[in-house]
């Protein structure tokens, strides 16, 4: 489904990832793990067309997408959730679902994937005409996501979706991802929970300084005792 091969991006001067390939193959959970700075964000925001590919190639349903206008995106059946949320927040929480659904095939099905949004979150039913900015962070998140999901989107990107939320409302929140997973949308998370995200995929990338550093099942990369050591705090023998 996705192919990034052996992308770079900038920082005006200043290169942010180096040479980063991986993939997300169809219904795939796939997570990218690392320190801060490593590049995470960065490199799902260069999937998403937010940051301008300098070198390599993006490869989308065997369609080249490297230099697709960053708009194209959502079309090609790419969406993202993207760190901090970034709701408008003096809108509802049903305006800011209906932004998602603004490209055709997604107008016409609102109705259905709004049923299906609320059938994730159902907390979400009674706050529709609320203020999005009213909202708890958990459900300003479970708008986020719900919102990408709007434009009924065969990958979603994720970056950093437990970011800032109490333990109880992040299990629930990787309980929806599970599902949404389940039901055949491919999913991109990028994670710092190192152990909730290895636990949720099917394979894994760890970046460092904006390079790939390790890659492979997350059952097994979990189990390798430089991970755990390095991000999971335990003082095991490497």
């Amino acid at each position: 489904m996705l192919e990034v091969n052996n992308i770079l991006v900038n920082y005006g001067a200043a290169p942010a990832l180096w040479g980063v390939s991986l993939e997300v193959k169809t219904g795939e959970m796939v997570c990218v793990v690392g320190p801060n700075g490593a590049g995470k964000t960065t490199l799902i925001n260069a999937i998403a067309g937010m940051h301008r590919v300098r070198g390599g190639t993006l490869s989308f349903n065997s369609r080249d997408i490297t230099q697709l206008e960053s708009h194209r995106f959502c079309e090609a059946g790419i969406a993202i959730v993207p760190e901090g949320r970034r709701l408008f927040t003096q809108m509802t929480v049903y305006d800011n679902l209906e932004l998602g659904s603004y490209i055709a095939p997604a107008k016409a099905k609102r109705q259905e994937t709004l049923e299906y949004v609320l059938s994730l979150f159902p907390a979400l039913k009674v706050k529709l005409q609320s203020p999005a900015g009213a909202l708890s962070g958990g459900q300003q998140q479970m708008v986020a996501i719900g919102r990408a999901l709007m434009a009924r989107p065969s990958l979603l990107l994720m970056d950093e979706p437990s970011l800032g939320l109490a333990p109880a409302i992040v299990l629930d929140m990787f309980g929806a991802i599970r599902k949404i997973n389940a039901q055949g949308t491919s999913v991109l998370l990028v994670e710092q929970n190192v152990a909730m995200a290895m636990a949720l995929a099917h394979r894994a990338y760890v970046m460092e300084e904006g390079r790939i550093v390790a890659e492979g099942l997350a059952s097994e990369l979990l189990t390798r005792p430089e991970i755990q050591k390095a991000y999971l705090g335990l003082d095991v023998p490497v």
